[in-house]
């Protein structure tokens, strides 16, 4: 063979051998650099975005799909339970993995299409795709599951109580954005899963008076005066005086008889269409044949204190934030109710300035979302009023806190939880005790 073609064929089976190694090579290196594994990956029992099919057996209380592969627990949101899905692996845990949802094979019957278009980008809600029959039902479960599960109590939980509206109701919503780096900066909320925020021009949650201000607030905030500096959040109040954007501004609400006055950035219950049976409840649950007086504990703007005062020979009510025992003061002076007392209670003490027998006194107590803590409820157990009315936020904790109360020497006689907050996984549950 001559030396010409011998290097034209060396070099043709070089290249033959060759290019698909360096092609194989830069196609995978391709591929992880698109894929871009975290660097703190573990990658047992699965490995990154492997795809699997399960079937989801449960919600949890955080709203996500549980299923189980080979025993192993793999956590899929949006994933109801019965469905037959296809996920994606982003994350193993010691115990269990999360996934993505790509694909319904089996869809649930209570499957149903989401009002919004940004529903699973967003983090806000978690429950548009499931009939609320559906929502109503696996919230009260999951009352009966965290009471048995965390505080060891075996009692019947009532139905959710639904809210009138299921869409449009919230009187509140909270917008933020970051450090603008264009022009066109998102304003919303964080997206599922992520500490990024997603734009949200819309929210079919909230009332259509707070869609109808978003625009112009929008723009608004997109053409400062000055530079931020920062990010920050916006607020939007729906009440009797129509919608805010003012933090500061006075606001007011009536609950049947009662009006409320606070300032617009301070907390007050958000779904108004709900809170005439809810506050109902809780007062007719408060009431017993031989209690005459009523401590409202974490009382807030007077809620509950002032719409029991009509059945009590007097209501007091405690709280540690200043400000908010002179607003609730002020509303009961607006409602011209004598019979009602608001006192600033320490820590410490928080009952001191309360001179009532436990015997003849309920109390309710609506804690925020940590619960109780041990000084308060060893303070409660001390006073041990006849009937208790625990009002939360957030059931875990409040199953925490019955155990103790329970081993206190109470005794549960009703369960019922209320929605709130339709399309979310968030449940408010109301506990009655007697001692």
């Amino acid at each position: 063979m001559r030396r010409r073609e011998f290097l034209t064929t060396s070099i043709g089976t070089y290249w033959r051998d060759t290019l698909p190694i360096i092609l194989s090579t830069y196609q995978l290196i391709n591929f992880l650099t698109h894929m871009r594994i975290p660097k703190k990956f573990n990658p047992e029992p699965f490995s990154y975005h492997h795809e699997l099919e399960l079937t989801i057996d449960t919600l949890t209380n955080l709203g996500v799909g549980l299923g189980r592969v080979e025993g192993w627990v793999v956590m899929v949101p949006f994933a109801l339970p019965g469905e037959r899905v296809r996920a994606r692996i982003f994350r193993n845990h010691k115990n269990y993995s999360d996934a993505d949802l790509v694909e319904v094979l089996q869809a649930s019957a209570d499957r149903v299409e989401p009002q919004c278009a940004l529903f699973s980008k967003c983090g806000g809600c978690q429950y548009q795709h499931l009939s609320y029959a559906g929502q109503l039902e696996w919230k009260r479960s999951q009352v009966v599951e965290l009471l048995a599960k965390i505080g060891g109590i075996e009692h019947p939980v009532q139905p959710t109580h639904p809210s009138p509206v299921a869409y449009g109701y919230r009187s509140k919503l909270t917008p933020h954005f970051a450090k603008p780096r264009e022009p066109e900066f998102p304003i919303g909320f964080l997206r599922q899963g992520q500490r990024t925020i997603i734009d949200v021009p819309q929210c079919p949650i909230a009332t259509k008076a707070i869609n109808e201000a978003l625009p112009q607030e929008r723009q608004r905030m997109r053409n400062p005066k000055k530079p931020y500096k920062k990010g920050g959040t916006l607020l939007f109040r729906h009440t009797l005086e129509g919608v805010t954007t003012d933090n500061q501004a006075l606001v007011s609400e009536r609950v049947r008889d009662v009006v409320y006055q606070f300032r617009a950035g301070d907390f007050f219950q958000n779904n108004p269409f709900i809170l005439p049976a809810f506050v109902d409840y809780i007062v007719e649950q408060a009431q017993a044949s031989d209690v005459r007086y009523l401590i409202d504990a974490y009382c807030g703007v007077g809620m509950f204190a002032l719409a029991a005062s009509p059945y009590f020979e007097h209501v007091f009510g405690v709280e540690v934030n200043a400000s908010a025992v002179r607003w609730a003061n002020g509303n009961a002076a607006i409602n011209r109710l004598q019979n009602a007392t608001f006192l600033i209670g320490q820590a410490a003490a928080i009952f001191a300035k309360v001179a009532v027998p436990g015997s003849s006194t309920a109390m309710i107590i609506d804690p925020p979302r940590a619960g109780c803590d041990a000084g308060f409820l060893q303070q409660l157990l001390d006073l041990q009023p006849a009937r208790l009315v625990y009002v939360s936020c957030e059931p875990a904790t409040q199953a925490r806190d019955m155990k103790i109360l329970v081993e206190g020497g109470y005794t549960v006689e009703h369960i019922q939880p209320f929605d709130l907050f339709p399309q979310t996984r968030h449940i408010e549950n109301v506990v009655t005790l007697s001692a």
